[in-house]
């Protein structure tokens, strides 16, 4: 993962370094077709020039950015799978489990919602749009 390389070695911490590099590792074999890249000094992927996931760290957690209306659809699981989350990210912190069917719904989620967007964030759209469109691509959370 050589995009990430530079990224990765400025992480002081070895666990926080293992961690962020299983969850890019993970991202990267999961979704092959995304691109990855550097931007706002954070590892992010991207769909046909458009956002989908970024990561950034903080001292007690490693955080996912995945734009607010993944957030607001699946808010409840995010707080289920033990997750803090503000509008615009979800904290997973360094001591607990990584929960990578609810990163990989998030990522899906962001994938097909996004599939006919032309910008690299999405316009801002009524939740209950994003809503309306995975209920049609994507099994529902529980």
């Amino acid at each position: 993962m050589s995009v990430f390389a530079d990224f990765l070695a400025q992480i002081a911490d070895p666990q926080h370094r293992e961690r962020t590099e299983a969850v890019l590792d993970w991202v990267a074999e999961q979704f092959p077709h995304l691109d990855r890249k550097i931007a706002w000094n954070q590892p992010m992927f991207t769909d046909h020039g458009t956002f989908i996931i970024g990561f950034s760290l903080a001292k007690p957690h490693l955080a996912l950015a995945p734009e607010a209306a993944a957030i607001d659809h699946f808010s409840r699981q995010i707080v289920a799978a033990g997750y803090g989350h503000t509008s615009q990210l979800i904290r997973i912190p360094w001591k607990g489990e990584v929960d990578f069917s609810l990163l990989e719904k998030i990522i899906q989620f962001n994938i097909v919602d996004k599939a006919r967007c032309d910008t690299f964030w999405r316009k801002q759209a009524k939740p209950a749009d994003s809503a309306r469109i995975a209920e049609t691509a994507l099994p529902q959370p529980r």
